[in-house]
């Protein structure tokens, strides 16, 4: 039986109330421990709805302050930074996103020329490979949407070092079936897998660790797995693309005509000054199959949708709900409103701020500019996420300030 989550800010902050009494000593001794559908007992299963900031990170971790103390909550509050690290990370190299996508498009393409590695994928992407852990991950992946993190490092090192499949299908993989599946976390994560982010540290799994943090649950033979490998590093001889500072949007204007677009990367609109807005027209955009040119499962575009539409009831606004199409499809809408700027809260890097780059054109024709809300945590970390995640970690005393101040 799938797991069933509410994509409502309400189910989201109710999730949060529920965990805050395990986000110290239990979370961080258990939060290794897969113990599978329907027993993750010491992790949060908050991510689907911080994706989305129907909750935020600084209510997060404002909570586990609050019911634990910052010391003994220190680990949890790690990795909810982590996903804001990730994201300043891929802000600052945006190239790793298109040399991703660019892959990915020639991974399919050798896809669809090729039976045996067709036959490899489908096996792997169906839980039917023969090994039962994997397979046991990869089914659900698909019926719940949510997969346990160290089985996914599990499942992605599998997958590139014993399986021998191209990285990027399975991180498509992931995004398409993901209810928490976020471009920056999930490219990133593979590619830290993959030996590409840290790089010529790949991450190999080891049977002994899988019946380890499984409890048994499942024991692999350690000949069943690749015992050592080496990094695909090979794949980008040119290395890291230069490191850039973070894109600053462009600000809204209170006085002009605005349309004001809600987007799936932040549904938590009442943090914004939309009130004090001349707005012509309000919409919701749902994007979900914008994360891959293959089908995107139901689980995420219903999650979505449901998100959206509790963004949009919480507005207050008489608010209009759009599907992706046509780039031009912006323009249009917004110049039917009368409106001269579209403001959103910030689209990072990815599918969307890609779809929205291609309306840009269209948008300047128009005589309409697209503006951005970015919020103060974002501002705040990004700057920091230049290498690896000690450089973060470093100033997560400065930031717990902000938060308690």
């Amino acid at each position: 039986m799938a797991q069933v989550m509410t994509a409502t800010r309400a189910a989201g902050q109710a999730r949060l109330e529920q965990f805050s009494a395990k986000m110290g000593r239990d979370y961080a001794q258990g939060r290794n421990f897969d113990r599978g559908p329907a027993a993750h007992r010491d992790v949060s299963m908050l991510s689907a709805y911080i994706r989305r900031r129907l909750i935020t990170e600084p209510e997060v971790i404002a909570t586990a302050i609050k019911t634990q103390g910052a010391e003994a909550s220190a680990k949890f509050i790690d990795e909810v930074i982590w996903r804001s690290y990730f994201k300043g990370w891929l802000e600052q190299r945006p190239e790793v996103w298109d040399s991703y996508t660019a892959g990915l498009r020639q991974d399919l393409a050798v896809l669809e020329g090729d039976a045996g590695l067709r036959q490899a994928v489908h096996a792997a992407e169906t839980a039917q490979t023969g090994l039962d852990y994997f397979d046991s991950w990869a089914a659900e992946l698909i019926e719940t949407g949510y997969l346990h993190n160290h089985a996914r490092m599990w499942f992605a090192s599998i997958w590139i070092f014993t399986l021998k499949l191209p990285w990027r299908l399975g991180a498509d993989f992931f995004l398409r079936n993901l209810l928490d599946g976020d471009p920056a976390s999930n490219t990133l994560s593979w590619r830290w897998v993959a030996g590409l982010h840290t790089r010529g540290k790949p991450y190999v799994a080891q049977a002994s660790n899988i019946a380890r943090f499984t409890e048994d649950r499942f024991m692999p033979r350690a000949q069943e797995l690749t015992q050592s490998a080496s990094g695909l590093e090979a794949l980008e001889p040119g290395g890291l693309p230069e490191c850039k500072a973070p894109r600053v949007p462009n600000a809204p204007q209170l006085h002009l005509p605005t349309a004001l677009l809600l987007t799936e990367e932040d549904c938590r609109i009442e943090d914004f000054p939309f009130q004090d807005l001349i707005c012509t027209a309000a919409a919701t955009l749902a994007a979900s199959p914008l994360r891959s040119p293959r089908e995107v499962a139901q689980l995420v575009v219903r999650f979505e949708a449901g998100a959206l539409a509790d963004v949009a009831q919480r507005s207050g606004l008489a608010v209009s709900a759009m599907q992706i199409g046509a780039p031009s499809d912006l323009a249009r809408w917004a110049l039917q409103s009368g409106a001269q700027q579209i403001v959103t809260p910030y689209v990072p890097v990815g599918p969307l701020r890609d779809w929205l780059a291609r309306a840009q054109p269209e948008l300047e024709a128009a005589g309409i500019s697209l503006t951005e809300w970015r919020r103060d945590w974002d501002a705040m970390i990004w700057p920091h996420a230049t290498a690896g995640f000690f450089k973060v970690k470093k100033q997560i005393p400065k930031f717990l300030r902000t938060i308690c101040a």
